[in-house]
């Protein structure tokens, strides 16, 4: 009897472990389920989100398929059950075990947002208010709230702000990627103005950026920047008129409908250069680091004028009567 008693013994406790086991790989297999997705997809933890919230979501959104077994894989792998709120990014190519794994890293989404040279603040505006998983903040501030928002002690922007790509998470406020760009402009301007040619014809840091504006709005050739600064330098240290039409677009401001006519070069505006000495007010557009840099280090040269050539750059000249040479060559170009 003892005996038989034994043995059924041994027999349960055979088929229990064989049980355990079985129900060990079944949650085992629900790690290694794959994401039914064939491409990238956003995923987002909201705050409150439970562990078997995360599951449900997951399966709801068609991204993995829950199972009996799934909810018991936190049981195998603890730190699992820790995710954190944020939106992730999910590849084709993971499983339920590596998407976990993402959402308990908070490693989030990176999204990005390209602020481009040579564009005006109101444009930048205008982007920001159209870019996606930004906390939008912006609509219904003036200029000069904006500016007071993000620590610049200024009315208007124009100029103040670095060009480039910047990243960012769900949720970032558009307002801190205004800040991020003012406060990466005031480090590259400050550096570039302490390491600038001393003889340049510009007072402040300030001025250093209305000539940098200046030139991002005359050439997009990298090679020709310090070329053009130095007509510029050259007019200013002569006295004479910088002449240089994207100060007259930006002082017409809604009147300028695509072109530039002879009335509107003699009509008087604070940024007209055909009609005011010196440097405009203000910058005209957001430049470039490579604007900024060659602002205050321009090229050494005897040039007065430069005009377009019809190949994507331009023609530089000493003289007028040179430069009215290079001039009508360009109008022969425009007409072939």
């Amino acid at each position: 009897m003892l005996k038989k008693l034994f043995l059924a013994i041994v027999l349960l406790a055979v088929a229990a472990a064989g049980s355990i086991g079985w129900v060990y790989q079944q949650v085992v297999a629900s790690l290694s389920q794959p994401v039914v997705h064939s491409q990238a997809q956003l995923f987002t933890v909201s705050p409150g989100t439970s562990f078997r919230g995360v599951l449900n979501q997951l399966d709801n959104e068609g991204i993995i398929e829950q199972t009996r077994w799934t909810r018991w894989v936190v049981k195998l792998e603890p730190s699992l059950a820790h995710v954190k709120v944020g939106t992730y990014q999910i590849q084709p190519d993971m499983d339920l075990q590596s998407v976990l794994a993402l959402l308990t890293s908070g490693k989030e989404h990176q999204f990005a947002i390209t602020l481009v040279e040579g564009d005006r603040f109101s444009d930048w505006v205008n982007q920001l208010t159209k870019a996606p998983h930004l906390s939008h903040s912006l609509e219904g501030m003036s200029e000069a709230e904006i500016a007071k928002a993000i620590g610049a002690k200024a009315d208007k922007l124009e100029g103040y702000l670095l060009p480039e790509t910047y990243h960012y998470t769900a949720g970032t406020a558009d307002i801190e990627l205004l800040r991020r760009a003012y406060q990466s402009m005031q480090h590259v301007l400050n550096d570039a103005w302490q390491k600038r040619d001393q003889t340049i014809p510009l007072k402040n840091p300030y001025e250093a950026l209305i000539m940098a504006s200046i030139i991002e709005k005359e050439t997009a050739v990298d090679s020709e920047r310090t070329l053009v600064s130095s007509v510029f330098m050259n007019r200013l240290n002569k006295g004479m008129r910088l002449q240089t039409d994207p100060t007259v677009i930006y002082g017409m401001g809604d009147k300028y409908k695509g072109n530039i006519r002879k009335k509107d070069l003699r009509t008087p505006t604070p940024y007209n250069t055909y009609t005011i000495f010196g440097l405009p007010p203000t910058p005209i557009a957001m430049p470039s680091k490579a604007s900024v840099l060659a602002a205050v280090k321009p090229e050494s040269s005897k040039y007065y004028y430069f005009v377009a050539d019809g190949k994507g750059g331009h023609k530089f000249s000493k003289s007028l009567s040179e430069h009215n040479r290079a001039v009508r060559a360009y109008l022969r170009t425009l007409r072939k």
